[in-house]
């Protein structure tokens, strides 16, 4: 898996390689599996396998969110697993899991993403300040995106929050590039294009992970823009996995992610 390079090495050889900044989430709901598979863990996996092979030589990385598989209990930390092991080694294996906790549990989760699952990189909560993301920052060779400016409706209810004459956001962006070494990344949502230039200004160079495109109508120029300063993870999750309904759902998610992919190329 190249756990010698920099995890922004491995990142940006990733997005080089497939000329491309997408991102796809595998949030897979039982309730959606399209027509020929089973809503069972065992046809969500095949699902996510055919996923990943529709997608590969043009897909940066790939983010499963951690609910989705835990809602199928202990079958779906099997389905997670082995979707981790389906992602390419050459590409990004993002866990959307938003962890975060005082230093000893998030000491353990930090093994369990990495070292149990294997995974390369991790969403962080920043609540609990520095003490809960120091574990998941001592690896160069992995990556923690830390939640910054979210692209859901209610976010700025809390991180639009002032302190110290600035919004919330920005101040955790402030805080992670001071304690940035090789591996540090930030969420930003592309539903909020103005704080993807805030953070970019706060923290350049650093790695942003940008959700929020496709179903959640987020904006593209800006996430594009902000690929001039460092590298960036654009993701679609819903606008992809669900591109179609019927058995020809691979064939759909691939034109969906070749047409975002080359949207992104245009807007760059």
């Amino acid at each position: 898996m190249g756990s010698a390079m920099r995890f922004v090495d491995r990142l940006s050889k990733s997005i080089a390689a497939v000329d491309s900044y997408l991102c796809v989430g595998l949030d897979p709901d039982l309730s959606r599996m399209p027509e020929g598979i089973p809503r069972t863990p065992e046809g969500v996996l095949e699902f996510n396998i055919r996923m990943i092979d529709a997608t590969k030589d043009i897909a940066a990385a790939y983010k499963p969110n951690a609910a989705f598989y835990e809602a199928m209990g202990h079958q779906g930390v099997w389905v997670l697993e082995e979707t981790r092991r389906a992602i390419p080694s050459d590409r990004i294996a993002l866990l959307d899991a938003k962890r975060g906790d005082i230093g000893n549990s998030s000491q353990k989760y930090a093994e369990a993403v990495f070292d149990t699952m294997g995974f390369d990189a991790v969403t962080v909560s920043p609540y609990l300040g520095r003490e809960s993301l120091i574990p998941f920052l001592e690896r160069p060779d992995r990556g923690a995106f830390v939640l910054s400016r979210t692209s859901n409706p209610t976010a700025g209810e809390v991180q639009k929050a002032h302190t110290g004459g600035m919004s919330l956001y920005v101040a955790i962006a402030n805080m992670v590039a001071e304690m940035d070494g090789v591996n540090a990344g930030l969420v930003v949502g592309a539903t909020v294009p103005g704080a993807i230039d805030e953070v970019r200004a706060a923290a350049p160079g650093i790695p942003l992970l940008i959700p929020g495109i496709g179903a959640q109508g987020g904006e593209l120029g800006p996430a594009v823009k902000a690929a001039a300063q460092g590298p960036v993870l654009i993701n679609s999750s819903r606008g992809i996995i669900y591109a179609s309904s019927g058995t020809d759902y691979a064939d759909a998610a691939r034109k969906a992610a070749w047409n975002l992919a080359e949207d992104m190329r245009k807007a760059r």
